[in-house]
């Protein structure tokens, strides 16, 4: 299917032909080989195999893609493949959004001081995240409009007012993709967008999904307006769709409100090039 989940993991390897993720060539270097390890264990429906011997896959994930921030891997069918992500911080790991409940994670979770925090950003992408919660007695935070896709939360957020869960830790509500959907800022440099904000390998920019915008593409817009605004980060990590880094706060400050321009020219095609 066209799923990018595997064609983040190898980008040089897996392509898109005829709406589906293909591999357009087989590894061959060493490092070809532990890409493609990564897209096999990240895709959420099984669809990569090999002949011969299986490759090593214990330390594949979590990915360390910046200062203690991971991508789980593992992609969830309950969460539509999406990317899940692992803060590792002193007094307990911060889990956004859920990837499926896999030993290897839960051993690394465990050995890193466990989980104290579980983030979802929206409703789509919860995948196993009451699992992971239950394990570790961590909190679960949604916004009420999406809590019927976890009844299990501890935290419920209201309103379209930020929260601060903790000192370095904040939620944003930014309603759009669906009623519901939540940015979490970690330490005034990275975000955690859900399904609201990625970043486009085929355009080399900042994107939000238009053809996927469940709720309301004028709220969209005017949520993501709001959150660069008023929010410091220079760091998106998203749900669906690719990661970025900015030179700093300023430059992804532009950069999202360059799409902004764009989605208020209600041009959804535009603003939303899946990949």
């Amino acid at each position: 299917m066209d799923c990018d989940a595997s064609r983040q993991c190898a980008p040089g390897l897996l392509g898109l032909r005829d709406g589906r993720s293909v591999f357009v060539r087989q590894p061959s270097t060493p490092e070809d080989w532990l890409q493609a390890t990564r897209a096999m264990v990240a895709c959420p429906t099984a669809s990569i195999g090999v002949v011969g011997a299986r490759p090593e896959v214990r330390g594949v994930f979590p990915w360390k893609v910046a200062p203690d921030v991971h991508l789980c891997g593992y992609g969830s069918p309950l969460a539509y493949g999406a990317n899940a992500w692992w803060v590792s911080r002193p007094g307990g790991g911060v889990l956004i959004d859920g990837p499926r409940f896999v030993p290897a994670l839960v051993e690394h979770f465990a050995a890193h001081g466990g989980l104290k925090h579980v983030l979802l950003t929206h409703r789509d992408d919860v995948g196993d995240a009451r699992k992971y919660a239950e394990h570790f007695g961590a909190r679960v935070w949604i916004h009420e409009e999406d809590l019927r896709a976890a009844p299990f939360a501890t935290d419920v957020l209201r309103g379209d007012e930020p929260v601060d869960i903790e000192a370095d830790l904040r939620a944003v509500p930014i309603p759009g993709h669906t009623r519901g959907s939540v940015a979490f800022v970690w330490a005034q440099r990275a975000l955690f967008s859900g399904d609201s904000l990625h970043f486009s390998r085929t355009l080399g920019t900042l994107a939000a999904f238009g053809a996927q915008c469940w709720y309301s593409w004028p709220e969209q817009t005017r949520s993501l307006e709001r959150l660069a605004r008023t929010e410091r980060f220079s760091e998106v990590y998203a749900g669906h769709g690719s990661r970025w880094q900015a030179p700093n706060a300023e430059a992804m400050q532009a950069a999202v409100l360059e799409l902004v321009a764009r989605m208020q020219a209600n041009q959804p095609e535009l603003a939303g090039t899946p990949w």
